[in-house]
């Protein structure tokens, strides 16, 4: 049952955006995106990566439904955006729709990210982009990514996931960017728009191994309150 004010999630959801709300979110351009190889952490079924390889830049995505077929995958998507848009409309009036302009325009653009994914991965060397892993624990060599993205899971689900966990995925995140390179997580808040409650010390613990932390503005206006997203620069 939904608590007012709050999105009821039980389990974690599979996420589903494209490329243009992926640059909104995360604050990306091109320049960014074409330093290096980019990781894509709970990326579930978005587009972005689909829609980046398209234009020449290196994408690799890491969830742990990629074990998961493409028939299972298209299932399980198509119900959540049924599911999560039902969830929307009895909240329609605490989100900033500036952006999607009409809670039918946010399932529109849901389905079709979802249609992009599943052509992509669907195609015969899909293996070789998507990688059934789960945070904390990577099998990414030390170094590897310029850019790590991760999207709708750290800090939204923290109810489900307590202080040990953020902090170990963290540290996993930081692992494997490369020197020089970047961490950027978004959103900021929980499932019940609650800031992160031990984010002063987790910064602190995260500075302590060598990464650079500020607050950045996101550019995609819709969860309540959230305007932020974590960029951890790694020295």
């Amino acid at each position: 049952m939904l608590q007012a004010g709050r999105y009821e999630q039980i389990g974690v959801a599979m996420t589903c955006r494209g490329y243009a709300e992926y640059e909104r979110m995360f604050g990306l351009n091109e320049g960014l995106l074409r330093r290096g190889r980019v990781l894509d952490v709970a990326a579930g079924a978005s587009s972005f990566a689909a829609e980046a390889r398209r234009m020449g830049i290196d994408v690799v995505c890491a969830d742990p439904r990629y074990a998961q077929t493409p028939d299972r995958m298209s299932e399980e998507g198509y119900a959540e955006i049924e599911t999560s848009t039902e969830k929307l409309a009895r909240l329609a009036h605490r989100f900033d729709w500036s952006y999607y302009g009409h809670i039918d325009n946010h399932k529109a653009r849901r389905i079709r990210s979802m249609e992009l994914f599943i052509q992509d991965y669907s195609l015969p060397d899909a293996g070789e982009h998507y990688i059934a892993e789960a945070l904390p624990s990577l099998s990414f060599a030390d170094d590897t990514f310029s850019l790590v993205l991760c999207s709708h899971f750290l800090f939204l689900y923290r109810d489900q996931f307590g202080d040990d966990f953020h902090r170990a995925a963290l540290k996993e995140l930081i692992r494997v960017c490369k020197p020089g390179g970047e961490v950027r997580v978004y959103p900021l808040l929980s499932l019940g728009w609650e800031p992160y409650p031990g984010m002063a010390e987790l910064i602190e613990e995260l500075e302590s191994l060598g990464g650079t932390c500020s607050f950045e503005k996101s550019e995609l206006p819709f969860i309540p309150g959230s305007s932020e997203l974590l960029c951890i620069c790694k020295k």
